[in-house]
């Protein structure tokens, strides 16, 4: 199975951590491109993080200094560790696989940041 498998939302209180993870096929993902995306109700699907196959990383600007994302390549596992949550944080995140002419969502994982 091609598609990406996300795991590890919740919920959680302002201010705590969760570690969001991601396994994708064995077939692509050593040349994948990672990305993690998120929705909030109501709103359009966003970018959070993204991991190159060679490590690379870039972040959305309201997740920069709290998010990090990593990548396990004997585990053909993509992380994200979220630190700092906020009420806003609050969506469903989905997890994206990235190769040469195409790619692959996962279903996504639904993470809540509330009191």
């Amino acid at each position: 199975q091609v598609q990406p498998v996300e795991s590890g939302g919740g919920l959680v209180q302002p201010g705590g951590s969760l570690r969001l993870s991601c396994a994708a096929s064995r077939s692509i993902f050593s040349i994948a491109a990672m990305g993690w995306y998120r929705q909030a109700p109501g709103k359009q699907r966003e970018f959070v993080a993204r991991i190159t196959s060679g490590g690379s990383t870039n972040y959305a600007d309201s997740v920069k200094g709290r998010f990090t994302i990593s990548r396990d390549n004997a585990k053909n596992t993509v992380y994200l560790q979220m630190n700092s949550l906020k009420p806003e944080d609050t969506a469903v995140y989905y997890c994206k696989a990235d190769i040469p002419g195409a790619y692959y969502w996962g279903r996504g994982t639904q993470v809540t940041v509330s009191s």
